[in-house]
This record gives C-alpha cells, sequence and structure tokens, in this order.
C-alpha cells in the first residue's frame, strides 16, 4: 500500500524513477536528472494511478510514493509534558 501525504507537507526524493512526469495539464515525460536523490520539494494534490505531484526548484513533477518521504516532523505528543 501507498503512503499518504498531506497536501502542502515537505518530501524529500529517496530513489529516482527511470522517468518524471511533468504535472502539467498534458504531462510530458522526463530524464530522473531533473531532480535529484536528497531534493526536497512541497506536495501539491494527489493523482491518479497512486500518483503525488510535488513541486521542486526545476518545476513540478509527478513521483509515485515509493520514491518520496515525508519530512515534515509530526506533532509533538502531550505525553512527554505530563
Amino acid at each position: 500500500m501507498s503512503e499518504e501525504f498531506i497536501i502542502g507537507s515537505k518530501v524529500r526524493v529517496i530513489a529516482l524513477p527511470p522517468y518524471v512526469k511533468t504535472a502539467d495539464p498534458m504531462p510530458m515525460l522526463r530524464p530522473p536528472d531533473v531532480i535529484h536523490i536528497g531534493e526536497e520539494g512541497i506536495v501539491l494534490d494527489r493523482r491518479p494511478g497512486g500518483y503525488w505531484g510535488i513541486r521542486f526548484a526545476k518545476g513540478a513533477f509527478l513521483l509515485d510514493s515509493q520514491y518520496i518521504e515525508s519530512i515534515d516532523k509530526p506533532p509533538a505528543s502531550n505525553e512527554a509534558e505530563s
């Protein structure tokens, strides 16, 4: 099952797919070197087929959740304060 991300959350690329697809209304395939492992982006939306629209420095691309991980820290629990 694919991981779920919150719209607007930050993610990091952990692996490169064989190609990347632009998040344009008419998506185009690009070579994977337009993004790099470790590059951070912001989740724009969820797309059909399990893809996530992510805004990077060089544009918006569609990536499957297996290629990204969340870098937003989960909210701190109140149990530690008790």
